[in-house]
């Protein structure tokens, strides 16, 4: 099967069949949903949630600008959702040409060699093809359907960023997230901590300045997910979220709750210890970030992942000349973000959207 042949990438859960198809160069993106049931939902709070992906005019973002409005092909009776659902976004502001150039020098970081190696002259290049962020769109259509109907249960998903290169701001690990709210977080930069705001933005005009680019940390906290929902061993709720955040392609790590930091403490500190409050089975701190043997455990479900910085950077790279089998020097022109995180974040919450709805 050649790589044009595979139309779509698909996520088979327990109550959702997703489908997202096109390419970063592609007339069109969109996706393909099997499993709503009548379900009600507001296209203007979609439309708000997937502006919150798109490039927005600051130094750190692409200047490709696309619209990204939200066009239901089917699957609408009225507010209400169908068992079958399809949406496309439109591609409008293309420069292919600034691609012509790597089918044979690879981008190091990127998915040329892989691809190529895989699929050869049947891989589409342009804009990274079907390996591009810009599949992440379809995938905040779907994440932002799903919002609304958890929000509808009482479950609430808020990403914000803690990190952008060197630089920290406020965590879920030193903060009680359960007194936060979390619903005013800013939208384009959400922080838990706004004092470090200018500071993560002069690390990454930094970054852009020097022709390169620069990674960091997001955190999402999910509130008011029943005890017991989630599964043992491969569907435990670490797994469907951690399979979903690695179908985004700038994430190379993640981690729940305390996370890599329990290897440096003792049972007796990175358990948390159960109590009742006004009646509620709680525990008194959250080292496991909600989730006890793959299901739920009432507290806020908290995990963090990393995103790494564009690999697409002007900087001169070294990478190899595929024809000529020799060891070359290129500098990528086009359009990239100096740093993908703040556009990732509603990502992140999209993805945790379909994984604590696939496991209600």
């Amino acid at each position: 099967m050649s790589f044009n042949d595979k139309q779509f990438s698909i996520f088979n859960g327990n109550k959702l069949k997703i489908e997202v198809f096109g390419a970063s160069h592609s007339e069109q993106i969109g996706v393909k949903v099997n499993g709503f049931n009548g379900q009600k939902v507001d296209l203007t709070e979609l439309q708000r949630f997937v502006d919150r992906r798109k490039a927005k005019n600051t130094a750190y973002s692409t200047k490709r600008f696309e619209q990204d409005k939200v066009i239901v092909e089917y699957g609408l009776d009225g507010d209400k959702l169908l068992p079958e659902f399809k949406a496309i976004i439109k591609n409008q502001n293309q420069n292919s040409k600034d691609y012509s150039s790597l089918i044979k020098t690879p981008r190091p970081s990127h998915a040329d060699f892989v691809a190529y190696s895989k699929y050869g002259d049947g891989y589409d290049y342009r804009g990274g093809g079907k390996f591009s962020g810009r599949l992440t769109a379809p995938m905040c259509i779907v994440g932002g359907l799903v919002k609304q109907i958890l929000k509808e249960k009482g479950i609430e998903i808020s990403a914000y960023i803690s990190q952008i290169g060197n630089v920290k701001a406020k965590s879920y690990k030193n903060t009680d997230i359960e007194k936060v709210d979390l619903t005013m977080l800013d939208a384009d930069f959400p922080l838990l901590d706004e004092s470090v705001k200018k500071d993560m933005l002069d690390q990454i005009e930094s970054a852009r300045s020097e022709l390169d680019s620069v990674g960091g940390v997001i955190e999402c906290v999910i509130k008011g997910v029943p005890v017991g929902t989630g599964e043992y061993m491969f569907d435990s709720l670490e797994s469907v979220i951690s399979s979903l955040a690695f179908a985004v392609p700038a994430v190379k790590g993640i981690e729940f709750g305390t996370g890599f930091d329990l290897a440096s403490m003792r049972g007796g500190q990175a358990n948390d210890p159960f109590c009742y409050e006004n009646g509620v089975v709680k525990t008194t701190t959250n080292n496991n970030g909600g989730i006890n043997g793959g299901l739920a455990n009432g507290m806020p479900i908290t995990f963090r992942v990393v995103i790494k910085p564009t690999p697409s950077i002007s900087k001169e790279q070294q990478t190899v000349d595929l024809q000529s089998k020799q060891n070359v020097n290129i500098s990528i022109g086009g359009r990239h973000d100096a740093c993908i995180v703040p556009r990732a974040v509603a990502v992140i919450e999209s993805i945790s959207a379909i994984a604590i709805f696939d496991s209600l």
